[in-house]
């Protein structure tokens, strides 16, 4: 009867402990995966930013710039489809993005070419804000793709990924840099 008694306890310790066990991995999952979103927040929170910045640049910088409008409504096209995403549409949010700080960046060339709008106090504070955020925006993405890294690493890894599985977790695709960035520049000195 002890013999039976102590068979009971060792059966219901170790059913605790796996129950412990999965409850452990299954947070530890949810965890990596709301971190994940976070980031991903963080990137929407500064895309938003960036967008509601560029109303104004772009008036600001239409009266020094006429023969620049083709830019100008490029940036706010890109700037308009980009709002009328969906939340969820990350790749299509980062690709509008990319090519929008494409765009931006000829604005920013353009301060070089007028030097009453490099001047201008606005323009100065709009491009200070603007680059500001580009910033934010890059040094998100990082923690997205870091957030995404941890999260796959344990949808992945033995046992998490059994619970993963079991739940119908699935890897994170990582935010990649467009090949044109990856290219290396030409250097002219003539």
């Amino acid at each position: 009867m002890e013999e039976f008694k102590m068979a009971w306890i060792i059966v219901i310790i170790i059913i605790a402990v796996v129950v412990f066990g999965y409850i452990a991995l299954y947070n530890g999952l949810q965890t990596a995966k709301v971190y994940t979103e976070e980031s991903w927040s963080q990137i929407d929170v500064q895309l938003k930013r960036r967008n509601d910045l560029i109303p104004n640049l772009v008036e600001t910088t239409k009266g020094y710039a006429k023969h620049e409008r083709e830019t100008l409504a490029k940036v706010v096209e890109l700037r308009n489809q980009m709002v009328q995403l969906p939340n969820d549409a990350h790749e299509e949010k980062m690709e509008l993005s990319n090519q929008l700080s494409d765009s931006l960046k000829s604005i920013f060339a353009l301060a070089e070419s007028y030097p009453d709008l490099k001047a201008n106090q606005e323009f100065a504070k709009l491009m200070e804000e603007l680059s500001n955020t580009e910033n934010k925006i890059a040094y998100s993405r990082q923690l997205f793709n870091s957030s995404a890294a941890s999260f796959n690493q344990k949808i992945m890894t033995f046992p998490s990924n059994f619970v993963a599985k079991a739940h119908g977790l699935t890897k994170v695709n990582y935010l990649e840099v467009p090949s044109e960035e990856k290219a290396a520049p030409k250097v002219s000195f003539e």
